[in-house]
């Protein structure tokens, strides 16, 4: 739900350039954990981590969004953002590599039918307001290869950063804290060195940057961190492209787009995929000694 608001908070904060934007909302996110770490009374102790941990966390966050940015700068963004989107399903198959983690017929049907459903938002045009219907305007082309494959490392990043986490599930979230703090000093190099600095205009644009920074680009990445350390990883994979719903829906509310039917299908196709992938713990049922 937090991810749902990145396009319409990124949207509304006016034309800050995407590093910069970063940049920012890194720095409120590492806040965000500053506070939690305060209050938790841990101190700096909790940030003794091994190194491969700080390569992982450092990595992820910040890999992502780089090669993501560097994906929209070099190729269309409906071939981008579709190559990009392969993450929850990534995520799914490479559960299986994890130990004690079965990987299910019905766990990769849901990934494929929530993918499906990402598609028809991604692709569709629709959905803001361009003509076509279902990955309308979508062409591969090779004058864009550079593009493509920073969308794929983009996605494997991703996904590899959510799966290996589980592997250092004892590492408490907090950690995060210190990945965003590193992230938003390499997003400040690589504004600098990339972009030009703009300042918002409005209180509006501002409100929109502190939006991101304590939602999309900030509490989520903490919330996500302890959702794949302790939850079902294939669930959550599948569960994940609700994501490009919710932010269309979200949109369509705030006036910067329009309702249509591959919207609604693509809602239909994501929920089954959830559900589907969640079989199992749909159908758990309570062994008879417990007493509940």
């Amino acid at each position: 739900m937090l991810w749902s608001l990145l396009a319409l908070l990124t949207t509304a904060s006016g034309t800050v350039p995407p590093f910069q934007l970063v940049a920012i909302c890194f720095a409120i996110a590492s806040a965000i954990g500053a506070i939690s770490v305060w209050r938790l009374g841990t101190g700096l102790s909790v940030f003794r981590q091994p190194i491969q941990v700080w390569l992982l966390g450092v990595g992820g966050l910040f890999g992502y969004h780089f090669f993501y940015f560097t994906a929209l700068r070099h190729a269309p963004p409906v071939e981008a953002g579709l190559i990009a989107y392969l993450w929850p399903l990534l995520i799914i198959l490479f559960s299986a590599l994890l130990p004690g983690e079965r990987l299910r017929i019905h766990h990769v049907i849901g990934g494929m039918l929530g993918l499906t459903g990402a598609f028809m938002i991604i692709g569709g045009g629709d959905a803001a307001g361009g003509g076509g219907g279902f990955l309308a305007g979508f062409e591969i082309n090779s004058t864009h290869t550079f593009g493509y494959v920073s969308a794929g490392l983009c996605a494997i990043i991703w996904s590899g950063y959510s799966v290996l986490s589980r592997r250092f599930a004892n590492v408490p979230s907090e950690v995060v804290t210190g990945f965003c703090a590193v992230a938003c000093v390499l997003a400040l190099v690589a504004h600098l060195l990339l972009e030009t600095t703009v300042i918002p205009d409005t209180t509006g644009q501002w409100l929109a940057v502190l939006g991101l920074g304590l939602g999309p680009v900030g509490l989520a990445f903490y919330v996500w961190d302890y959702g794949v350390k302790k939850g079902n990883i294939q669930v959550l994979g599948a569960a994940s492209y609700a994501a490009p719903v919710l932010s269309t829906l979200a949109l369509i509310a705030a006036g910067f787009a329009q309702p249509t039917w591959a919207i609604a299908l693509a809602t239909l196709l994501v929920t089954l995929g959830a559900v589907v992938a969640a079989k199992d713990m749909i159908l758990k049922r309570r062994t008879p000694s417990d007493p509940t």
